[in-house]
């Protein structure tokens, strides 16, 4: 990716998390970014090309903080390996999306905003429904690990409940409505949920 697509790409998630995409004006993201508006169609053509492609960016972007270990409420350190324990491995996939570093709050405001835009922009669904199904492939991919004789389709449901609370709790920690660690202890809490229901599932089958 050059300097300035980054540089784009990189302004466009800042300005949907602080406006919204509503407020993503292509003369704000130019001045964000420090480039010209033409250069900004250059590369994207578009409004909804610049959407889509700034969903792209937040998704790498996740995937790159949650190789980090966090250290404390208020901040991470880079582990130099992933969890080899199963279920650490997906408590970090998960967790990692509750860290208070500004990148975090930036990255999952921004994904709340093109989410919530995606009601009413047919245009984006597909886009964001690839993003979805990724992100609970990767989780289920984990709860089959630890849960190997869990059926396929039970996996999926617990993977697919589990990004869907990780969801709604990053809105209500992100609105200040529940402070960062009761977000995570909820998450914890029903990721033992989850595994408990796949090992008793397993056992009846």
């Amino acid at each position: 990716m050059t300097d300035r697509r980054q540089a784009i790409l990189t302004g466009a998630a800042r300005v949907i998390a602080r406006q919204g995409v509503r407020g993503l004006r292509v003369a704000d993201l130019a001045a964000e970014a420090g480039v010209s508006t033409a250069l900004i169609y250059y590369h994207f053509k578009d409004r909804p090309g610049i959407l889509r492609h700034a969903l792209a960016f937040i998704g790498d972007r996740a995937d790159r903080y949650t190789a980090y270990t966090a250290s404390s409420a208020t901040g991470g350190v880079q582990a130099p390996s992933p969890p080899s324990d199963p279920r650490q491995l997906l408590e970090q996939t998960l967790l990692l999306e509750f860290q208070e570093l500004p990148e975090v709050r930036e990255n999952s405001t921004a994904w709340g905003e093109l989410r919530a835009h995606a009601v009413f922009d047919p245009e984006l669904r597909d886009d964001l429904a690839a993003a979805g199904a990724a992100w609970v492939a990767e989780v289920a991919g984990h709860l089959a690990a630890l849960c190997p004789a869990a059926a396929p389709r039970a996996v999926t449901a617990a993977a697919e409940r589990l990004t869907a609370l990780l969801e709604g709790l990053s809105v209500r920690w992100l609105s200040g409505l529940i402070p960062l660690e009761h977000a995570r202890s909820l998450l914890r809490g029903a990721i033992g949920v989850e595994i408990g229901r796949l090992g008793s599932l397993s056992a009846v089958n």
